[in-house]
């Protein structure tokens, strides 16, 4: 139900849904859609088309009905009560399809979080104590005089799982400090572009690939040669969707951070779907949410394989000329995008080479620590005053990020020279 949505809007938005009920398991039987300048407080729709919605609802026998937006406790309770069935909106029904995709303990923590947040104002008596819940959060209840008992037992619960995901955070920021000499990039974009498919075509690995809303939840990292003696981490990530739970991103920060800490972002654009602008809209909408919007981002278009006309493909690339279009399912064009990324990065480096005496081997660990070591060797040199003496040689990347620290740590051995001319 879209109240001010243009009519392609809409039925794209309402396809989109009838997709995400699908793959949480319903079958679409029926959609209804209205046009109203005011919503109503107390069931979002008009009461003409309640009407019409619980008619729909008899005709075909539906025991549920899903909202394309999110509706307020009293709206879902008063238009549960008129139609007689199970009334989910947006929100609650990509949390549902989360619950289902989630396998790891991290993303079942982060879902739950979310569930419960979502939850926790949306009490009534159709909820049971959640210390007899079975099957999953918020399916069944005992009455209003254990609501605020419910509250109670919800604020434990979603204390108990920041503190694991705090947990979390602070292992996974471990782990991304101690990757800090290795170039680092993401995967980002709209749910099921191919993603994870992009993963294993590049990294020759097996991450789980599916055709379907939401099969990757985690961060996996994976190495990646963009050429010989060249190596990249990259990063694949949930995929982001039009109106995603708020809840939803909070509750996923550890596994977004990988986002935030990344030197580029691959931005996986499906294509052939008819709304890709759309798509490429949502994602940088996302990526302003989630503070990595003013990232180095490389836009590339997936599934070149499927488009029907070759034409298709010069349009892309006329419409954004910097792009790079790509099968990730067949390979095509993987060897420009190894050769794109390693150019993108190298633009967001400094190079630069450090003469560190032998006895200063702690400022060797830390150019190890904060940059990528090209090469080292051991040679004599002259300079600040000093005798002959022997050094060692670094010849390093760094992100621009981290370049104007390092290069003040280095600066006393500026003087420093080789003692032989090569």
């Amino acid at each position: 139900m879209h109240p001010r949505a243009g009519a392609t809007d809409l039925e794209d938005s309402l396809d989109e849904l009838a997709l995400l009920t699908s793959t949480a398991g319903a079958h679409v039987v029926g959609r209804l859609t209205q046009a109203r300048a005011r919503l109503s407080p107390a069931t979002y729709i008009g009461s003409g088309k309640v009407e019409e919605l619980c008619r729909l609802a008899a005709d075909t026998r539906a025991d549920m009905v899903v909202f394309d937006d999110d509706l307020s406790p009293v709206q879902i309770r008063n238009l549960e009560r008129a139609i007689g069935c199970k009334l989910l909106d947006r929100s609650a029904l990509i949390l549902d399809i989360f619950a289902r995709r989630a396998q790891t303990a991290v993303a079942k923590t982060q879902v739950e979080l979310a569930q419960l947040d979502y939850l926790q104002t949306r009490l009534t008596r159709q909820w049971t104590h959640l210390s007899r819940q079975q099957g999953g959060i918020g399916t069944r209840g005992p009455g209003e005089t254990q609501i605020e008992t419910d509250r109670r037992l919800i604020g434990q619960r979603m204390a108990t799982l920041r503190k694991r995901l705090m947990r979390v955070d602070r292992q996974r920021a471990t782990q991304r400090q101690s990757r800090r000499q290795h170039r680092t990039v993401s995967l980002v974009g709209y749910t099921n572009a191919g993603k994870s498919t992009l993963l294993n075509s590049l990294a020759g690995c097996n991450v789980l690939a599916e055709d379907r809303l939401f099969a990757t939840l985690d961060s996996t990292t994976r190495q990646v040669m963009l050429a010989p003696g060249d190596a990249v981490l990259l990063s694949d990530t949930v995929g982001f969707i039009r109106k995603l739970p708020h809840k939803l991103i909070e509750s996923f920060k550890s596994t977004l951070d990988e986002v935030r800490a990344s030197d580029l972002l691959l931005h996986i654009v499906s294509a052939v779907h008819s709304r890709y602008e759309d798509h490429i809209q949502v994602v940088r909408a996302t990526l302003e949410e989630i503070g990595a919007a003013d990232k180095p981002m490389l836009l590339v278009f997936n599934k070149m394989d499927a488009l029907r006309y070759p034409d298709q493909v010069e349009a892309l690339k006329a419409a954004h000329p910097e792009c790079v279009v790509i099968s990730a399912l067949e390979g095509t064009g993987l060897g420009t995008l190894r050769a794109r990324i390693a150019s993108a990065l190298r633009s967001g480096e400094v190079e630069g080479i450090a003469y560190i005496p032998v006895s200063d081997g702690q400022v060797v660990a830390r150019i190890y620590r904060t940059a990528s070591v090209l090469a080292q060797d051991h040679i004599y040199a002259r300079g600040n005053g000093r005798d002959l003496q022997m050094v060692t040689r670094i010849r390093f990347r760094v992100p621009r990020r981290d370049a104007d620290a390092l290069l003040a740590m280095l600066a006393p051995y500026r003087g420093l020279e080789p003692a032989v001319q090569e």
